[in-house]
């Protein structure tokens, strides 16, 4: 049976993107109730000090970028990309406040991630998840990720995907 992709309509005043510092205020916003989140649904809780996966100075140029979500000038999602290696970045921190859900907001986050690691010259993205997140495993096999091995130490991780950016239609980035 094949499954078709059903496009999630966008609130009627639309979703803005841009790149900002992770440090900015919207971005802080983001970040603490995405780490709130965290450590109500992972077993045993999440350290946001703990987590040394991903320090804002990764997710700033020149070794990456962080990307904001707004409705309507409120910050409602973000996610970020950090390098790797010359042709891997690594998918951060993809989160969507509850109120906007269902609206598309991560797919937009993830694609423009996605256009940026190409632009930053990334072969292949990579991310990880916690098992508590079976949403996200779905959101991201839905997006074309497949299932990889251990690639990092991350101790929240249970699970990592990569995309090959190759494999993305060109007309979609750059």
């Amino acid at each position: 049976m094949s499954r078709t992709k059903v496009p999630v309509p966008l609130p009627p005043q639309g979703i803005t993107l841009s790149v900002e510092p992770p440090a900015s205020a919207d971005a802080r916003f983001c970040l603490e109730a995405y780490f709130r989140e965290l450590d109500a649904r992972f077993e045993g809780g999440y350290d946001a000090a703990g987590d040394l996966s991903a320090p804002a100075s990764d997710l700033a140029p020149p070794s990456g970028l962080f990307v904001l979500a707004r409705l309507d000038g409120e910050p409602v999602g973000c996610g970020a990309l950090k390098r790797i290696d010359a042709a891997t970045g690594e998918i951060k921190r993809v989160w969507t406040a509850p109120k906007a859900r269902g609206h598309g907001v991560a797919r937009r986050v993830l694609r423009r991630l996605e256009e940026e690691g190409a632009r930053m010259g990334f072969a292949v993205l990579r991310l990880d998840t916690n098992k508590a997140l079976a949403e996200a495993h779905a959101f991201y096999l839905g997006e074309g990720y497949r299932d990889i091995a251990r690639f990092n130490d991350n101790p929240y991780a249970h699970r990592w995907f990569e995309k090959r950016l190759a494999s993305l239609p060109g007309s979609d980035l750059l």
